[in-house]
C-alpha cells in the first residue's frame, strides 16, 4: 500500500520550522493569485511548459503535484509565489519552505525526464507593482535526490504509522457492531440510504423525523461505507453547537462500543473560543504558545494522534490539553490535526465558506471525503449569508476621519464615488441591475491604498481601519462574482448630521452555483433534516446535482401520541396582532389549566413576545413564565431551558426560528406542548419582495411566493412543533394559531402523521 503526499504537505510536514507568525501582513486573494500565476507564464517565452503534473515514489511512499513552470530551453523549473509589498518581509521561515517545495519538484523533474542537472527558480511576483523578483540556483539531479530522499525520510515514519494506522482503522471499521441493540423504527430505512449514497457516491437528501437518532443513524453507515470506497475523512457539519455535541456524543458511543476502533475524531471550534491570550497578537514576539509553534508541534501532533492507552476523541477541551501541555496553540494545532483525522466535526463554514479550510484541503491534496450536513434546512439562509457582503458609509465616514495623509486621496475618492450612487435616489431602498464600474474601481484603489498603509506600519493598530478593510476585501470578491444568483441593493438612512448615509448590500438570493462545486468534491454528501420538504425547493436552491437521492423516513410516532389543534378564527397578521394577544392568552391559560405541566410558546418576533407576555404575566400571575430575550448568551439559554426539568411547570415564551425552536432536546415531561401563533413567514418588505421576483426569475413566477415565504415559514413551524415529541412514550399537544393554518396549501406542508383539528377560542368560555 502507498502513502499518497503533495509536495507542499510534504514540505509543510518536513521543512516548516520556528514561530507562528500571524502578523497583519495583506497577501492576495485566491483569484489574484491564479492571475499572478497566468500572467507570468504569460510573458515567458514559447515552449514554456506550465502546470506540469509530477510525481515519484520512495520506498511507500507517493509524492505528486503541479509544478507552476518549466522552461526547456534555460533547462529552469519555477515555483512563483505571489505577495504585496515588501519582499524583504517575507519571513525566513516562509522562504525556507519556498526553497523545499522547489527542491522537491526539481528531482521528480530530473527523474521523469532523466535530467542531470536543473536550473531552480523561486519567482516572487509583486500583483501591486506586477515585477517579479528571481532567485535561481543550479542543482545537480543526485544533490536533489538526496534532499528529496532526505525529506521522505524525515516523513516515512510518520506515514507508515499513517498506514498502519488506515489499515487498522479500516479493518476495524468492517467490523464495526451498530452501538445499540437494535434499530429503532426508521432509523434503519435511513442508515440504509446514507450507506447506498456512500458506495454510489451520490448526493443525498434524506428526511427524518426528529427522535428516530439521526446522529447515529447517519454516522455508522458512513463509517462503514469508508474502508469499500477508501474515504480518507468523513466530515460531519452541523448549524449550532448543539449539532456539533449530538455528533461528538454518537462518536463517542461508538468508540465505546468498539474499544479497540482506533477512529481520530477532531473538533474543530472557532478561533475566539480557543484563543488562549485574546489579549497578544498572534507571533512569537507576543504570545508564547506561538513562540517556537512549529518546532513544538511535531510532539503534540503525536501526542494527539497516538492510539494508546485509547483512541483520541479530541474535542474542545481534550485539544486544550494536548495543546497547553506542549505549549501551542489549541486553535493552529486543531488546523494541523485536520490532515491527520478521520472524523472531523464542525460547523458548515468550514466546508462551504468563501475560504472554507476543509474544502482546501480536500481540493489542495486530492482526499476522498464524504459530508454529513445535520439540520440541513438551515444551510439555504447560512450559506445565502456566507456569499453576500455589505458596506455601510458610516464606516467609511469614521475611517475617514482618523486616516492618516497617505490614505486621505483614495478615501475622498471613494467617498465621491459612493455618493454617486445614491444621489438622486428618493427612495429609502433600491436595487440596481450592476455595481458601477467608477465605484468598484475606487473601492480597489481604496483598498490597495490600505494595504500599502497596513505594510508600511504593521505595529499600528487601528480596528476600525481593519475592520473596513477586511468588509470592503469581502465585498470586492463578492463582486467580481456578481450575477443573478444575487441583488445589489442601496439602503438609505439619515445620520447624525442629517445627512444621507447609504448602506450597500450585495445579497445573495440563491447559494446554488457556490455551492454545486463543493458537493462536487465530496465523494458523497448527506443532507438530512425533519423539514426537507418540498423536495425541489431544497434541490434548487442549494445547487445538488441531477442524480441526487431522496428518502423520506416515515415518522416512528402515532397520531394519538400529539393532539394537533389549529385555531381557525385568529389571526397573527402584522396588522391584527394586538387583538390576538388576549385571545391567545386565555387560550394558553386554559390549555395550562387542563393538563399542568411544561408549555413554549413561539411568536414571529421579540416585540409581540414582551407583548404577549405581559398581558399573560398581569392576567394569570399564579402561571411560572420566564422569557427569551434579544441576544441571550450560552448562560442564559443554559438556565432558560434548564426551567424544563421533571415536574416542574409553567411556560416560556420563544421566538420562532430562534435558538429554541430547533436542536434542543426535551423529553418526557420536561416539554408536553407548544402554542405557535405564527406562520414563521419572512416579514413583508422591499427586500424581500425583491428576492421574491429574484427567485421568480430562476425558478418561476409560480414558486416565487413559495420558495421566498411559505416554505421557509412553514419549516420553522414543523421544526418548533418537534420539540414536543421526542421519543415513543412522549405524550403532548401542539397549537397552530393562525387560520391560514386552514388552507389546503399550508396543511399539505405539515407532517404526514399528524392529525389536525381545528378549534375556535374567540366565544370559547373562559
Amino acid at each position: 500500500m502507498s502513502y499518497f503526499i503533495a509536495v507542499r504537505a510534504l514540505c509543510e510536514f518536513t521543512a516548516k520550522q520556528g514561530d507562528l507568525d500571524l502578523r497583519f501582513t495583506p497577501s492576495p486573494s485566491a483569484q489574484q493569485g491564479i492571475a499572478g500565476h497566468a500572467l507570468v507564464a504569460a510573458r515567458r517565452a514559447e515552449g514554456y511548459q506550465a502546470e506540469v503534473s509530477l510525481e515519484a515514489d520512495y520506498m511507500e511512499l507517493r509524492v505528486r503535484g503541479r509544478a507552476d513552470g518549466y522552461d526547456p530551453v534555460k533547462n529552469q523549473l519555477e515555483e512563483v509565489k505571489t505577495f504585496r509589498g515588501d519582499l524583504a518581509a517575507l519571513p525566513d521561515n516562509h522562504r525556507q519552505l519556498h526553497w523545499a517545495q522547489v527542491k522537491i519538484y526539481g528531482w521528480l523533474l530530473c527523474q521523469k525526464r532523466d535530467l542531470a542537472e536543473l536550473r531552480l527558480a523561486l519567482v516572487y511576483f509583486d500583483i501591486g507593482s506586477q515585477q517579479e523578483t528571481l532567485l535561481s540556483e543550479m542543482f545537480t539531479a543526485d544533490t536533489l535526490q538526496q534532499y528529496f530522499e532526505a525529506q521522505c525520510e524525515k516523513f516515512l515514519v510518520w506515514a507508515r504509522q499513517e498506514l498502519a494506522h488506515r489499515a487498522a482503522r479500516d479493518a476495524a471499521l468492517r467490523a464495526l457492531p451498530f452501538p445499540h441493540a437494535a434499530f429503532r423504527p426508521g432509523q434503519r430505512e435511513l442508515a440504509t440510504a446514507v450507506y447506498n449514497a456512500g458506495r454510489s457516491g451520490r448526493c443525498l437528501m434524506a428526511q427524518a423525523p426528529t427522535g428516530i437518532g439521526k446522529t447515529i443513524g447517519t454516522v455508522f453507515p458512513l463509517l462503514k461505507a469508508a474502508p469499500g470506497q477508501e474515504l480518507d475523512k468523513v466530515f460531519f457539519l452541523a448549524a449550532k453547537t448543539s449539532g456539533r455535541r449530538l455528533a461528538l456524543d454518537a462518536l463517542a458511543l461508538i468508540q465505546a462500543s468498539a474499544p479497540a476502533l482506533p477512529l481520530r475524531v477532531l473538533e474543530l471550534v472557532a478561533r475566539d473560543k480557543a484563543c488562549e491570550h485574546p489579549d497578544k497578537a498572534c507571533h512569537g514576539d507576543a504570545c508564547p504558545l506561538a513562540k517556537g509553534f512549529y518546532d513544538r508541534l511535531p510532539a503534540a501532533r503525536q501526542a494527539a494522534c497516538a492510539s494508546a492507552p485509547a483512541p483520541k476523541l479530541l474535542d474542545k477541551q481534550a485539544l486544550r490539553d494536548i495543546a497547553l501541555a506542549h505549549k501551542v496553540c489549541p486553535y493552529y494545532l486543531s488546523q494541523d490535526l485536520v490532515r491527520w483525522s478521520d472524523v472531523v466535526v464542525g460547523d458548515y463554514n468550514y466546508y462551504f465558506d468563501t475560504s472554507a479550510l476543509l474544502h482546501a484541503l480536500t481540493v489542495g491534496n486530492q482526499w476522498r471525503v464524504s459530508v454529513l450536513v445535520d439540520e440541513a434546512h438551515n444551510l439555504v439562509e447560512r450559506a445565502r449569508k456566507m456569499y453576500s457582503a455589505g458596506l455601510d458609509q458610516a464606516d467609511l465616514a469614521l475611517v475617514r476621519q482618523s486616516a492618516a495623509p497617505a490614505l486621505k486621496k483614495s478615501l475622498d475618492r471613494l467617498h465621491r464615488a459612493w455618493r454617486d450612487l445614491h444621489r438622486g435616489q428618493l427612495a429609502a431602498y433600491q436595487v440596481h441591475d450592476h455595481l458601477p464600474d467608477k465605484f468598484t474601481l475606487a473601492l480597489q484603489q481604496a483598498t490597495s491604498a490600505i494595504t500599502d498603509d497596513l505594510e508600511a506600519h504593521p505595529t499600528r493598530v487601528d480596528a476600525g481601519l481593519q475592520r473596513f478593510y477586511f468588509d470592503a476585501l469581502h465585498f470586492s470578491r463578492m463582486a467580481d462574482s456578481f450575477g443573478e444568483h444575487s441583488l445589489f441593493d442601496i439602503t438609505l438612512a439619515d445620520n447624525a448630521a442629517g445627512r444621507h448615509s447609504a448602506q450597500l448590500c450585495l445579497r445573495n438570493v440563491v447559494p446554488a452555483p457556490f455551492l454545486a462545486q463543493r458537493f462536487a468534491a465530496a465523494r458523497s454528501v448527506a443532507l438530512f433534516s425533519a423539514t426537507l420538504s418540498p423536495q425541489a425547493y431544497y434541490a434548487d436552491t442549494l445547487g445538488l446535482p441531477g442524480n441526487t437521492a431522496w428518502v423520506e423516513v416515515q415518522s416512528p410516532f402515532l397520531a394519538e401520541q400529539l393532539l394537533v389543534q389549529v385555531v381557525s378564527d385568529v389571526s397573527t397578521r402584522f396588522q391584527h396582532r394586538k387583538s390576538s394577544l388576549s385571545p391567545i392568552a386565555d387560550l394558553m391559560a386554559r390549555q395550562y389549566g387542563h393538563t399542568p405541566g411544561n408549555y413554549l410558546v413561539f411568536v414571529s418576533s421579540y416585540d409581540y413576545l414582551q407583548q404577549l407576555a405581559q398581558l399573560f404575566g398581569t392576567r394569570y400571575p399564579q402561571i411560572p413564565m420566564w422569557e427569551q430575550t434579544r441576544r441571550m448568551d450560552e448562560t442564559a439559554r443554559d438556565a432558560f431551558l434548564a426551567r424544563f426539568m421533571p415536574g416542574s411547570q409553567g411556560i416560556g415564551f420563544a421566538v420562532l426560528g430562534g435558538a429554541f425552536a430547533e436542536g434542543i432536546d426535551l423529553p418526557g415531561e420536561r416539554l408536553i406542548g407548544a402554542f405557535i401563533a405564527t406562520l414563521g413567514l419572512p416579514q413583508l418588505n422591499p427586500v424581500n419582495e425583491q428576492i421574491r421576483a429574484r427567485m421568480g426569475t430562476h425558478f418561476g413566477a409560480a414558486r416565487s411566493y413559495d420558495y421566498t415565504y411559505l416554505y421557509p415559514g412553514l419549516q420553522k413551524v414543523v421544526q418548533a412543533a418537534g420539540r414536543v415529541i421526542r421519543t415513543g412514550s412522549d405524550r403532548g399537544v401542539v397549537v397552530l394559531i393562525d387560520d391560514r393554518f386552514t388552507r389546503p396549501g399550508v396543511r399539505s406542508l405539515l407532517p404526514a402523521w399528524w392529525r389536525v383539528s381545528q378549534l375556535r377560542v374567540q366565544h370559547a368560555s373562559a
